[in-house]
């Protein structure tokens, strides 16, 4: 499958990369790894990588702004992204030719090419795995892209704490730290957090819920988000935060955004992410996320979840 990607990539002077919205550093390591590995093998082509950017991840790579006759005649390549309705800017399917590049499940196939690898750590290991079976064959890895896939690999790996991480895994980041790039300045921007997010963190500790058979919930109200002065996307970075405490099995934050309320589902060891599709979502088994509307619905995710526990 890896040579047929890099097959149909020779074939176009154009490739487009999309990625998931509310993208995390796997989404932004694997969608501008792969881009800078383009870029550095084939000059002569033009690469983009779009979507919303997330403001907590410019430091990773800023995107493009592209108009629709860009897709005429392009190759599509999206990547980390296992639904087709969670891929960030709905035109990927105005190409010529879509590719699928993932380690989520398989439950929504779509493109003309799927490569899917359900036990890769992150999209961002397989791009480099990518890069391995193709260097033979044209393709260079830069210090730029070994930057993004050591990224993508940290943030999907939980800095190498999850149970995904593999002993590949750590013979990847072994090869990925010898390009020239800082690992300190790296962590520091992944993982840093504005006084205020630590100040929730405080709240979320002293104000989660205990439910029935081990399982737990936050609430994050737009409220609360501003009297801390922040956004969805900052009370996102807490949601791990209960991954310590004894006791819990698997933990729900609930997050208020404008138009609907972020469901982001973590576990340690029952199976989550069937939950998150019921609500038209997807993600990992311990791992995952979804989407409701009303906070009556939160009552119906907090019992399945309660049950999942048992």
């Amino acid at each position: 499958m890896k040579s047929k990607i890099l097959d149909e990539i020779k074939k176009y002077d154009t490739i487009i990369i999309h990625r998931h919205v509310r993208p995390d550093p796997d989404a932004y390591g694997s969608q501008g790894g792969l881009a800078e590995i383009i870029k550095t093998s084939f000059p002569e082509k033009t690469v983009y990588t779009v979507g919303k950017e997330e403001e907590s991840l410019n430091f990773m790579r800023r995107l493009d702004s592209i108009p629709d006759e860009a897709y005429k005649g392009a190759l599509v390549i999206v990547c980390d992204t296992a639904n087709q309705e969670r891929v960030c800017d709905q035109r990927y399917t105005m190409g010529d030719k879509l590719i699928k590049i993932d380690h989520h499940p398989n439950e929504d196939p779509y493109g003309d090419i799927m490569w899917v690898e359900t036990d890769a750590s992150s999209v961002s290991e397989m791009i480099y795995e990518f890069y391995l079976e193709g260097k033979d064959a044209g393709l260079k890895m830069s210090d730029e892209a070994a930057r993004l896939i050591y990224g993508g690999i940290v943030g999907d790996t939980g800095r190498f704490l999850f149970p995904s991480t593999t002993e590949k895994t750590f013979e990847i980041a072994g090869e990925l730290i010898r390009y020239n790039f800082s690992r300190t300045d790296l962590y520091d921007k992944m993982y840093e957090l504005k006084p205020n997010v630590v100040k929730l963190n405080g709240y979320v500790l002293q104000n989660f819920e205990v439910l029935a058979n081990g399982a737990a919930s936050v609430t994050i109200s737009r409220e609360l988000q501003e009297q801390y002065g922040l956004k969805a996307s900052d009370a996102s970075l807490l949601v791990g935060v209960l991954g310590n405490v004894q006791g819990i099995k698997a933990w729900v934050f609930f997050i208020e955004e404008e138009d609907q309320i972020r469901v982001c589902l973590r576990s340690k060891g029952p199976v989550i992410n069937g939950l998150a599709k019921k609500y038209k979502g997807g993600g990992h088994p311990l791992a995952a996320g979804a989407s409701i509307h009303s906070w009556e619905e939160k009552k119906d995710v907090i019992k399945d979840l309660e049950e999942i526990c048992l």
